[in-house]
């Protein structure tokens, strides 16, 4: 009986450990019927947010990249800085792709015609040349790519280079001015600089005025400095008259510029104001008759005149004369007073007529007229 018992127990185990290994963990919980969702935890996950590549940014505007390069020694070459500083003497060579290149540099290079300075356009790029460099060449060169349709061109905006040359020379802190005096006329409609400009990049430049004498503030508002320009009037007025000088500090030296004597204007930005008078309406023949044409403008401003006469088709002999002088009105206003004066020796029937004369400046033309009558 005992031994029947026995087997008994023994069945009843192994059956027992057959059915515990069909169990799953207790870890893994089959999934019911359409369950399969996350459970909510309150783990906080920041979201990702994907990356935007710089073609997707939502500025459009094209990015303009500098085609200049500057040639170094050895054959090397690298792209200038927008200020370079240079030691007077050296040579400078710079380099901008493309088969149509245009250049900008310092007008003075330009003035005189200077040998020093070589530009030529080779297949691939344009080249400038700089040897024997002085202090008095410092300023920007600039260079940009053409589009052009037949004979016509323009300037191609997203080709182009520039950088501004410090050529810095023992004893010149300033850019050598070629007159020991300058005129700056001050207009009340836009700015007017001081042109004391620097070849050092770190001097210090204060603006003086001689008399009274002090130290004029360039405080950013009315008066501020540019490195590439000098120092800037804002908006110019009468008040700032005068004669003025700069002084530039560097490397323990300092230096006095040429000094300036500030105009105020009072004639007003425009066509030329102009008038036309002639010695006598009224002329005998064999008399002799002169026809003035005057303009009253500002200081700075050419005029030209040309003219038209009753004996210009039959080429009448005249003669034509062109003068300016500046006239001071009153305490610092000035005037810039141009004439031109025809002259017909002689008077005949055939010069009778009208005499027309246009006077054009930059902003514009004006043409006068008078009447002269054979007596």
């Amino acid at each position: 009986m005992k031994l029947w018992l026995l087997l008994g127990l023994l069945l009843v185990h192994e059956a027992l450990q057959d059915v515990a290994g069909q169990h799953p963990p207790k870890s893994k919980r089959p999934k019911e019927q359409g369950e399969n969702r996350i459970k909510p935890t309150n783990k906080k996950v920041k979201p990702k947010i994907p990356k935007t590549k710089d073609r997707d940014s939502t500025d459009s505007t094209p990015k303009t990249q500098s085609i200049m390069i500057q040639v170094m020694d050895k054959g090397r070459f690298q792209k200038p800085a927008a200020t370079l500083s240079v030691m007077a003497g050296q040579t400078v060579e710079l380099r901008c792709k493309g088969n149509k290149i245009e250049w900008s540099y310092p007008a003075y290079l330009d003035t005189f015609k200077d040998s020093r300075l070589s530009v030529k356009q080779h297949e691939r790029y344009g080249q400038l040349t700089l040897v024997n460099s002085t202090a008095a060449d410092t300023g920007e060169f600039s260079c940009w790519g053409q589009l052009c349709n037949g004979y016509i061109c323009q300037r191609d905006e997203a080709k182009t280079g520039s950088t501004y040359i410090f050529f810095t020379e023992k004893g010149e802190l300033f850019v050598p001015s070629p007159s020991y005096f300058d005129v700056v006329y001050l207009n009340p409609d836009r700015e007017a600089v001081v042109p004391c400009r620097v070849t050092v990049l770190s001097a210090k430049v204060t603006l003086h005025r001689e008399f009274p004498a002090k130290e004029i503030p360039a405080n950013g508002t009315d008066i501020l400095y540019d490195m590439k320009r000098g120092f800037v009037y804002l908006q110019p007025h009468s008040d700032h008259q005068g004669v003025v000088y700069c002084k530039a500090e560097a490397g323990g030296k300092s230096q006095i510029s040429v000094k300036y004597q500030l105009l105020y204007v009072e004639v007003p930005s425009g066509p030329p104001s102009t008038t036309i008078l002639a010695s006598s309406n009224k002329v005998k023949g064999g008399d002799d008759i002169s026809v003035l044409c005057t303009v009253l403008g500002e200081p700075d401003v050419e005029v030209e005149f040309r003219w038209i006469y009753p004996g210009q088709k039959d080429e009448r002999p005249v003669m034509i004369q062109d003068t300016w002088r500046l006239v001071h009105r009153g305490v610092g206003h000035t005037t810039r007073i141009s004439q031109s004066v025809i002259t017909v020796e002689d008077f005949e029937t055939i010069d009778a007529g009208y005499y027309i004369c246009t006077a054009q400046n930059l902003r514009g033309q004006t043409t006068v007229a008078t009447t002269i009558e054979f007596s």
